[in-house]
């Protein structure tokens, strides 16, 4: 019999976080961390798994998300305060460490989490974004473009422009996709697609293109692929961005300033020396590790590192999520053997 996955809100002074959660209460929290643009409902797949494992499975919407707090200052979106979130949260959970799981965006803040705060962090674990790149430099991570696919005359920043674009036009892409929530879902939720690998990603000429969908005012709409979401699911990420529009879960892109400013003060240079796992997708070609040089600095810089490339897009946690469990809870065994149950919680019924 499945354990239930709850609805549960914990309000500060500073912030309010909506989360999801499954498993037992006083058991060990894995806490896992989304990106642009979802909800805790993208780790539906991993959270009654991990749950009924004996871990208290935590999903939180993120700051500009679902029902967590919205806000209007778009600095209000840089990583130490989001980190700051986690840290509230875990605190509200009553305890001192959890394992942390990260995906897109949600990856930079697990890598934050590690970086700032590793003695909050019992392990943590990351998909399709490697640490030492978007939270900690820019230019770092544009010197990291793989030139065989991207020649610097064609593509000075690679497949990172469309978030050149951002910053250039921060109202027209927020109202782009203000304007069909539920298109634009429909539209990136999608498997990854073998065709594409050795060619640009679409996302290395938005500037060129016109923005988003070719410059068009609105996303298209085009048929969902049911392998990686459902029309409920559709309908729920729609429901939620439609009520808090694009601009909190963009304004994420618009702090990269002072995002290597608090990177830049971790301690140990950033060096990693806890549990770390990496899960490559092979077709998502924005955060492509298993060709280019992406991920050389988080080789170089977490001691006690395991990775896997899966043959996935970058939705990897809903498109391949028998994988990706499984490789969780494989290295949890090997490589954090403390942070398992010692008791497997019981079901009713």
């Amino acid at each position: 019999m499945a354990l239930p996955v709850t609805d549960n809100v914990v309000k500060t002074a500073r912030h309010t976080t909506f989360y999801l959660a499954c498993g037992a209460e006083d058991a060990t929290p894995i806490v896992f961390v989304h990106g642009w643009p979802e909800l805790s409902l993208s780790w539906r797949h991993q959270l009654p798994v991990l749950g009924a494992l004996g871990f208290r499975a935590v999903a939180p919407d993120m700051r500009g998300y679902g029902r967590s707090t919205v806000y209007t200052d778009l600095a209000a979106y840089r990583q130490e305060l989001i980190v700051g979130d986690m840290l509230g949260l875990l605190g509200a959970l009553g305890r001192e460490r959890a394992v942390w799981v990260g995906h897109d965006w949600g990856s930079p803040v697990v890598w934050n989490l590690a970086s700032q705060h590793a003695e909050r962090c019992v392990a943590v674990a990351n998909l399709c974004v490697p640490y030492a790149t978007l939270e900690r430099s820019w230019d770092a991570t544009v010197a990291l473009v793989d030139r065989d696919v991207y020649p610097e005359d064609r593509f000075p920043v690679g497949q990172w422009d469309y978030q050149l674009y951002y910053q250039e036009h921060f109202e027209r892409a927020t109202a782009v996709m203000d304007a069909d929530p539920y298109n634009l879902v429909k539209a990136l939720f999608r498997k990854g697609n073998p065709a594409g690998l050795g060619r640009p990603a679409m996302t290395a000429s938005t500037r060129a293109g016109g923005g988003w969908f070719g410059g068009a005012d609105r996303a298209p709409d085009i048929p969902a692929d049911h392998d990686v979401v459902s029309d409920e699911d559709l309908a729920a990420y729609a429901e939620a961005l439609g009520r808090n529009g694009f601009a909190g879960p963009n304004a994420w892109y618009m702090n990269h300033e002072a995002n290597a400013a608090y990177a830049a003060g971790a301690p140990n240079g950033g060096r990693l020396d806890l549990p770390v796992l990496f899960l490559g997708a092979r077709y998502d070609y924005v955060c492509e590790t298993a060709t280019s040089r992406l991920a050389e600095p988080m080789r170089e810089q977490c001691s006690d590192l395991t990775e896997h490339v899966f043959d996935s897009g970058h939705w990897m946690g809903q498109e391949r999520p028998r994988e990706v469990n499984a490789a969780l809870v494989d290295w949890l065994v090997r490589r954090v053997p403390g942070a398992w149950p010692l008791e497997q919680p019981r079901s009713s019924g």
